[in-house]
């Protein structure tokens, strides 16, 4: 049998309904549902700005229209030698710092010279910092083996010179394909050129792991002082787009990205003042690679 109630008796809660001590009780039990309901609307809050960040990020480009796509499994089929940098911060965070590409040979990467030096050439990031990934493996560099596209001469780095080859201290097995040493000189200058754009390290700027994108080149340069020229073209980029490589439709080889102008602007491009540069792969980069894919190690 349970127990009840006698009439008229009152419980102990009861008998302090009123007291300072029941006050503070229910003082307490509000206060305690108000830090719950703040921490509540933290959550949401913290969910709400988590979304309007990945709509950003979504939603960044350097042109009003983003066809970047995520790279499928048989890409690096079709685009071999396809690599990530991957580099320690100066806080110790291993992050995908930019594109590189196994090129000629199973030790051989070619890749930014700005990942390693800034525009008026003084170091930035030690080669031991980084290292090179590709088809699940990790191949440390050679930091002795560093040749950059820059002459001893120069001041400054241009986009022509933004170039870079290491060699692997180990090489990649042979069932690692390199890309085969590419030349784009016999591309005409002025050319406009329809192009797939590369990038197994993805961008900042996308959601996106690795991409490519179907876009143009809409202009190549005259050529610089070592025969190499510029090749503008409107493909989208983001941070960690540098050495995204730039292939004809039948996926041939013949640029290297460097850099954009206006990040994320989402304009229309134009010619002068807003558009996507890469260098070539002809005179002395598509030399330097013979070569060094020719000497025995």
């Amino acid at each position: 049998m349970s127990a009840t109630r006698p009439p008229n008796s009152s419980s102990i809660s009861d008998s302090l309904r009123g007291s300072p001590l029941h006050i503070d009780c229910r003082r307490r039990a509000f206060e305690a549902r108000r830090e719950l309901a703040l921490v509540a609307m933290l959550f949401i809050g913290a969910a709400f700005s988590l979304s309007r960040v990945d709509a950003q990020i979504v939603s960044a480009a350097l042109y009003p229209e983003d066809k970047r796509r995520m790279m499928t499994e048989s890409d690096p089929g079709r685009f071999a030698g396809a690599g990530v940098l991957m580099c320690y911060t100066d806080f110790g965070t291993l992050e995908r710092a930019a594109a590189a590409w196994l090129v000629a040979a199973q030790d051989l990467v070619v890749l930014n010279a700005h990942n390693f030096v800034d525009r008026h050439l003084a170091p930035t990031h030690p080669v031991t910092d980084c290292f090179f990934r590709i088809a699940g493996g990790d191949y440390y560099f050679d930091e002795t083996s560093l040749r950059i596209g820059a002459s001893v001469e120069s001041k400054s780095l241009h986009i022509t010179d933004d170039w870079a080859l290491l060699r692997l201290l180990h090489p990649t097995p042979e069932t690692v394909e390199p890309q085969p040493a590419p030349d784009a000189s016999d591309i005409a200058t002025g050319s406009h050129i329809k192009v797939v754009m590369v990038s197994p390290a993805g961008h900042s700027n996308t959601r996106l792991a690795a991409t490519t994108e179907s876009c143009d080149i809409h202009r190549v340069d005259e050529p610089t002082e070592d025969h190499i020229r510029r090749a503008r073209h409107d493909c989208n980029d983001g941070y960690g787009g540098s050495g995204s490589g730039l292939f004809t439709e039948n996926g041939r080889l013949i640029a290297m990205h460097s850099a954009s102008l206006d990040m994320n602007q989402r304009r229309p491009f134009d010619i002068e003042t807003h558009y996507g540069s890469a260098l070539l792969f002809e005179g002395e980069l598509a030399e330097a690679i013979h070569e060094a894919a020719s000497k025995p190690r």
